[in-house]
């Protein structure tokens, strides 16, 4: 379901309506998911046997051709590289595969498997014809933990990717696709996730000093798995409020901005995830999508937020790791829109409006606000 807090929305609420701009704002759209490219088997080893596999992979494939992202960013994208892509070669242009894990075609010195490492990171990032990258740049994460234990994160060499972005219009804007170290859920559970925290703290203090040693007059959009829950890993003071205390920029989380209010979850809160499909908007994800306005350069804005639980199915099974995380950008800061006049809504009677704020005269697609007496509902008609 894909739920939209603009400006526009804030306005209804409020009980005002907003009007259009006078002039279209470009927009683009982008997802985040890991696709859980890890083989099935390896030799006779059972290695990731409930992963998507390669008919999985190509209609993981197929679902994004059908959603028509504007840029694609994916994890884990190992062994079914091919499957993955092939739907999606007309479309798109793709960064650098990395390679797979495996035996084949692999020096592997099996006397002592404790100091091998593939070489790939399994990042990857596909973007339409008429968008430009025009560099792509990798980075391995200076700290990690886990080889043989706490999810393997040391049998390949993660960290990031930063690409430098430039849409039909002209307008430059850079990307940082990711993976950070993860945690067993056996660990988390026993309280012995501590050098994993360490490891995606340090990958957070990384990002950050990467990004401020290069930020010009570009936004920065953040987006991968990241392993991270606010109420459990320092995101918000040691690389959100670190970066705004610069002056420098302005950082945002798309979920907390769209669907809390800007409330971020405080580190003392009870973790709240997404497998309960109840909650699949309060809810947090390990994926995030954080965009970075410079104080002096073009904005963006967050204008859509979806993490597509029913779509990204097959015969009732998740495609992928995580469901996907996708949001819709306005290339332009919104908030100089007009308003047009103060609009009543206590007469208990359903209001519609499209996704510019414009009123309409009966549901069409756009913002629902129905009032109940108690508060005001907004809904999304697709």
């Amino acid at each position: 379901m894909m739920k939209i807090r603009n400006f526009f929305a804030f306005a209804l609420s409020m009980g005002i309506v907003a009007t259009a701009t006078a002039q279209q704002q470009e927009q683009f759209s982008i997802v985040t998911l890991n696709v859980d490219g890890l083989p099935q088997k390896i030799w006779f080893a059972k290695v990731n046997a409930d992963g998507p596999g390669s008919a999985g992979s190509v209609r993981i494939g197929q679902y994004l051709q059908k959603k028509d992202y504007d840029l694609v960013f994916v994890q884990e994208d190992f062994n079914y590289h091919e499957e993955l892509t092939i739907l999606l070669e007309n479309d798109y242009r793709f960064d650098t595969w990395s390679g797979d894990v495996g035996i084949d075609g692999h020096s592997i010195d099996v006397l002592h498997l404790q100091n091998h490492r593939f070489e790939c990171d399994g990042l990857g990032g596909f973007w339409k014809n008429a968008i430009s990258v025009t560099d792509t740049q990798r980075t391995a994460w200076e700290k990690s933990f886990g080889k043989f234990s706490h999810a393997g994160d040391e049998m390949v060499i993660k960290g990031f990717r930063r690409y430098d972005v430039t849409l039909p219009s002209g307008t430059q804007l850079i990307v940082y696709n990711m993976h950070m170290d993860a945690s067993s859920y056996i660990d988390e559970l026993e309280g012995k996730d501590g050098p994993d925290r360490e490891a995606r703290l340090s990958e957070w203090l990384q990002l950050k000093d990467d990004i401020l040693s290069r930020l010009d007059s570009r936004p920065v959009i953040v987006v991968g798995d990241l392993n991270s829950y606010y109420s459990r890993d320092q995101i918000k003071a040691q690389f959100i409020d670190a970066i705004e205390s610069t002056g420098r920029g302005t950082v945002r989380d798309v979920w907390v901005e769209l669907e809390k209010n800007g409330e971020y979850p405080a580190p003392t809160d009870e973790i709240v995830c997404t497998d309960d499909p109840a909650n699949i908007l309060d809810g947090e994800t390990l994926d995030k999508i954080i965009y970075i306005n410079p104080a002096n350069g073009t904005k963006i804005q967050a204008v859509s937020f979806s993490l597509d639980q029913e779509g990204y199915k097959h015969d009732g099974k998740m495609l992928g790791d995580h469901y996907p995380l996708a949001a819709t950008f306005t290339v332009g800061d919104s908030k100089g829109t007009a308003i047009e006049a103060v609009q009543s809504l206590k007469d208990n009677a359903p209001n519609y409006y499209n996704l510019n704020g414009q009123r309409l005269g009966q549901p069409a697609k756009g913002v629902y606000i129905e009032v109940n007496g108690k508060d005001t509902r907004k809904r999304i008609i697709k």
